[in-house]
């Protein structure tokens, strides 16, 4: 090789060597195959990577340092992730690590909160309360107040068993002689004789009807205008023809002849519903399915308060008594009630006072306040009766009272007002003129005695 071009390449091996050590190629490794340039290189290598190692040192004991920094990595980390990392970390970091994490506990803990991942939202707990210790879950069962006290209180005023119900029920008008289907059609048609109608006249309708035989087969013979002509005057008895008629056939075609044993099947027949059935299964076939509810056992449950809530009809009556009530009770009830209703609380103007339950008994006294006034005075105050100075005072004490009154506060002894005639007075007199011809005071109208 020729001087000019040797000297050539020691000058470019020279460059490159200058421009390898730059920052930019710290990390390779050039081999020289020069003795004077391979010191040169070497060293110059040495040098850059033992400077760059030393500031990645200290830029690693700076962040060990920095503690906020890995306080913030903790908290946004979330807890239930925090046993599975799998990266490596060193002393210092493991322990500053376990330190948040215990600072962060005990401030959940301070606070009462759970600890709650930004990323999983964990379920809500289920509050569950229990009763006495060995004791199940049970459901909130609704009494009235004092009902078996008034229970027996009316077992005690129906022990004589003299109310028509006792006498003329639909168990004493059946024939006692008959086969079982034909008494247990009878106490059918007798309940749907009830409806609404007095238990004698209901009695009287049965004993014309046993009389004509009686049974599914006489019926359907029988035309309907000699079945009303028997059955009246029962309430509603046009209507009750029809439906002894339809509910005969329907029981002669999908029965056998016998009346069906089940409420659903009761219920079919046309002009049977619950109350109905529900007693029948009770006499006539000998099974509590459910209690019977008219309109004595509606109204003196609502007066007792043997409901929840005030009732509007007798079947929902029916579902509250029977949420609460005993099943042994529920045949007896209805005879019970019925037979009380009958004698003492009565629709109208109820005997308060003769009741045993007048103190206990939410709905006492409300219709009958002079019965109440009557029994509930136990010391009556003496009254001393003043004669009036005129018969007008007489008809109307509260207003003499009155007049009397304003007369002592002004001390006006004038002459007084006339005060205005009963109606039971004036209708008198004009009865009296009208009789005599002349025309009926106060009176715009014609009038007539009749009225």
């Amino acid at each position: 090789m020729s001087a000019p071009m040797r000297s050539l390449c020691v000058y470019m091996f020279r460059r490159l060597t200058v421009r390898m050590n730059s920052p930019y190629f710290a990390d390779s490794t050039v081999v020289l195959d020069t003795s004077a340039s391979d010191t040169m290189g070497k060293s110059a290598v040495n040098k850059g990577g033992i400077r760059r190692l030393r500031s990645r040192m200290a830029q690693g004991l700076k962040s060990e340092d920095d503690t906020p920094k890995v306080k913030a990595e903790i908290h946004e980390q979330s807890i239930s992730d925090a046993p599975l990392q799998t990266h490596a970390q060193t002393p210092t970091e493991t322990v500053s690590s376990c330190k948040d994490i215990t600072k962060v506990k005990e401030e959940a803990v301070d606070d009462q909160a759970p600890l709650m991942s930004p990323r999983k939202s964990r379920r809500g707990r289920l509050k569950v309360e229990y009763e006495e210790e060995g004791v199940g879950l049970k459901r909130e069962r609704w009494e009235p107040c004092d009902w078996r006290t008034q229970l027996s209180f009316i077992r005690e005023m129906r022990s004589k068993r003299d109310a028509p119900v006792d006498q003329m029920g639909a168990e004493k008008c059946y024939d006692a002689e008959a086969p079982p289907e034909v008494r247990r059609y009878q106490v059918l048609i007798s309940l749907m004789l009830s409806s609404q109608t007095k238990d004698h006249v209901t009695a009287g309708a049965m004993q014309r009807l046993r009389e004509h035989d009686l049974s599914v087969d006489a019926v359907l013979n029988m035309d309907e205008e000699t079945l009303g002509k028997l059955i009246y005057p029962v309430g509603f008895w046009r209507t009750k023809v029809k439906y002894i008629k339809q509910a005969t056939a329907l029981i002669q075609q999908e029965f056998g002849g016998d009346i069906p044993d089940t409420v659903e099947g009761l219920i079919r027949l046309p002009g049977v519903g619950p109350k109905m059935a529900h007693l029948a299964m009770d006499i006539a076939w000998n099974q509590v399915s459910g209690i019977g509810v008219d309109t004595h056992v509606h109204r003196i449950s609502n007066r007792l308060g043997w409901t929840r809530k005030e009732t509007k009809s007798p079947e929902e009556t029916r579902r509250a008594l029977e949420e609460w009530l005993p099943r042994d009770l529920w045949s007896e009830i209805n005879w019970l009630l019925v037979g009380f209703g009958q004698q003492v609380c009565l629709p109208v103007g109820p005997l308060c006072s003769m009741c045993l339950n007048q103190h206990t008994c939410p709905s006492a006294h409300r219709s009958s306040p002079s019965k109440k006034l009557k029994s509930s005075l136990a010391s009556p105050t003496p009254q001393v009766k003043e004669e009036p100075a005129d018969a007008s005072q007489s008809r109307c004490p509260s207003q003499s009272r009155k007049h009397t009154a304003q007369q002592e506060v002004s001390g006006n002894k004038g002459q007084e007002k006339p005060t205005p005639k009963a109606p039971s007075l004036l209708r008198q007199r004009n009865r009296r003129k009208w009789k005599a011809g002349a025309p009926p005071s106060g009176q715009t109208s014609v009038f007539t005695p009749d009225s």
